[in-house]
């Protein structure tokens, strides 16, 4: 049989491969796997606030992720009708810039730097089962491409398997604050249009416009609508995305149209917004398979980033001795308590139907310098959504107009 790991990390993308890095480099023995052949493109708003870019930065990934050639984004627009929110936010841990690298470029840094710390890498495989003996996981039971069967043993097992996570699955892991989705979204890539920055605009009739740079001079475009639509949408998914551009953004919309797309066009319709009970004996969760939300503030890989950070550095606590379900627990309480206003916000806002509380806060903040570099830093993770919403922040920004 063969020697048990430390650490089984089922996903090799944005969550699983920095926690197979950073317990790696700590000197643990980690075996990450994925069924898919990476690098492979997978959907993505692929965006990267400024929080999620100082976790990059500190683990000294930050100008290989650079050098793939994606374009930094120092302005940021985002409205609500004739509400424009524009500017940048403050610094964030030394960050002046945001970026939105393709997942082909990006996924293979994080993959290469959790090999190149000592961690076991293998790719086209895919998770069966788990092993389970007196109500405690103690490994895998994988397939490999040409169909061979293995069993692999560790202490622990990572689901960082995304939001329909086999893991979760296995071991029956419950969900928790369940909102269900309100918009569907349909986004594509163009050559040609000028770099303008990063657009998040909401139109009226419920309807929105995201578009920003990505790699190489290719700008992503998306367009959501609310999920009653999304049946009609489909008919004819061309003149409906540039109808939406037209009447949400008339200016960007002239662009779009003058630029070539590069890409054929995806459409998504998300699963529920959730937290799902995210460890137990022998067991966790990390990035969309144990917190998910819809993409529409963009936070999942810098979230993922934050809580793989997070959850390798409890678990190396609990591998040098501190009984393992005391970490675990810790894990699942700090990433809650810290990701409870971000969610609350994201499901507030991503059913583009601001509240007349939220659109008078939107107008305030338009015309205020001050406020608009305190909103963009809340969206870049310098300050939390409970110290932006505040009553006293919120009536010292309305007492301004």
């Amino acid at each position: 049989m063969n020697e048990p790991y430390d650490v089984i990390v089922v996903g090799a993308r944005c969550a699983g491969s920095p926690v197979a890095m950073l317990l790696a480099r700590r000197g643990y023995r980690v075996l990450v796997v994925d069924r898919t052949a990476l690098p492979a493109d997978t959907v993505s708003t692929h965006y990267l606030q400024q929080y999620g870019l100082a976790r990059l930065q500190s683990w000294g990934l930050l100008d290989e992720v650079l050098a793939t050639g994606v374009t930094p984004i120092t302005r940021m627009t985002i409205s609500y009708d004739n509400a424009v929110i524009s500017g940048f936010a403050d610094p964030i841990g030394g960050i002046t810039a945001t970026l939105a690298p393709r997942r082909t470029a990006l996924d293979p840094v994080l993959l290469r730097a959790a090999s190149e710390a000592g961690a076991e890498v293998r790719l086209g495989v895919t998770l069966r089962d788990l092993i389970v003996e007196d109500g405690v996981v103690r490994g895998v039971r994988l397939q490999t491409a040409d169909g061979e069967l293995l069993e692999e043993r560790a202490r622990v097992v990572v689901g960082a398997d995304g939001a329909r996570s086999r893991v979760a699955e296995v071991v029956g892991a419950g969900t928790y604050d369940v909102v269900e989705p309100a918009c569907f979204i349909y986004y594509s890539y163009w050559d040609g249009i000028p770099d303008t920055g990063f657009h998040s605009r909401i139109g009226l009739g419920r309807q929105q416009v995201g578009l920003w740079p990505t790699n190489d001079g290719r700008t992503l475009v998306a367009v959501m609508r609310t999920r009653d639509r999304y049946a009609d949408f489909r008919r004819d998914v061309e003149t409906n995305f540039h109808e939406v551009c037209e009447q949400v953004v008339p200016d960007l919309a002239e662009q779009v149209r003058a630029g070539v797309q590069a890409e054929r066009f995806t459409g998504i319709r998300y699963p529920d917004n959730f937290y799902r009970v995210s460890a137990g004996p022998g067991w966790a969760l990390v990035g969309d398979a144990g917190y998910h939300k819809d993409p529409f503030t963009g936070k999942g890989i810098s979230d993922a980033f934050t809580h793989a950070e997070l959850l390798a550095g409890k678990l190396a606590e609990g591998l040098d001795g501190r009984p393992m379900g005391d970490v675990l627990a810790e894990y699942t309480t700090q990433r809650d308590a810290g990701t409870k206003g971000a969610y609350a916000f994201t499901t507030m806002i991503s059913d583009l139907d601001l509240s007349p509380e939220l659109q008078g806060l939107f107008r305030a903040v338009s015309g205020n310098e001050r406020a608009t570099r305190q909103f963009l830093s809340m969206v870049g993770g310098g300050i939390s959504g409970e110290e932006f919403f505040a009553p006293a922040n919120v009536g010292q920004i309305m007492a301004a107009v």
